[in-house]
């Protein structure tokens, strides 16, 4: 089987859902989910500068990262497991400023996301996973920003259920005191 590169734009404009290239047979399969030609090619310019994977088990939620300053655009892929992946527009001159969109990513799907400068990303973890990040920029920890997972002016619609509930969520003391969304837009209003 082959399947080649396919890139599907989403209504976060910039924010990408893409079918890696695949080959399998009989011994198994190859996966290659960046090409900086084929993307080039499909008018997304985009180069690596960090690669780095994140061991989850199943219940830990990410809240809504993103860096301030030296902005992380990132290619997510869940190669092990299952999560429920959310990015966020956080451009506050888009006309989805404040949007969201969840995708399930898993081994199975192989799908990954394109997740654009400017936006928020997490996700729930339904199964132990293992999810790799290719990032354009590197990590800032001087930026290292969020927003709270449960902010209700955004009003992420989390799968609780496909954990046994949300008393069942596993989430670090960073993320419990992240920034609500009203509290982003006033820091952008500062800019």
């Amino acid at each position: 089987m082959v399947q080649l590169f396919d890139f599907k734009e989403l209504e976060l404009k910039g924010a990408y859902l893409i079918k890696p290239f695949y080959v399998s047979d009989e011994r198994g399969g190859l996966i290659k989910d960046y090409n900086i030609d084929t993307f080039s090619n499909n008018d997304i310019n985009y180069s690596l500068k960090e690669v780095f994977y994140t061991i989850s088990k199943k219940g830990v939620i990410r809240a809504i990262h993103f860096q301030l300053g030296k902005q992380q655009a990132k290619l997510v892929r869940c190669i092990s497991g299952h999560i429920y992946d959310v990015i966020v527009d956080l451009r506050p001159n888009s006309k989805t400023f404040g949007q969201w969109m969840g995708f399930h990513l898993s081994a199975k799907n192989i799908n990954t996301l394109l997740v654009p400068e400017y936006f928020g990303h997490g996700y729930l973890v339904i199964e132990d996973s293992i999810v790799s990040y290719k990032c354009a920029e590197s990590f800032y920890a001087e930026g290292d920003s969020g927003i709270m997972y449960n902010d209700p002016d955004i009003g992420i619609k989390w799968p609780f259920e496909m954990i046994g509930g949300k008393n069942n969520l596993i989430i670090s003391e960073k993320d419990l005191k992240l920034m609500s969304f009203t509290n982003y837009k006033i820091l952008e209003c500062e800019k």
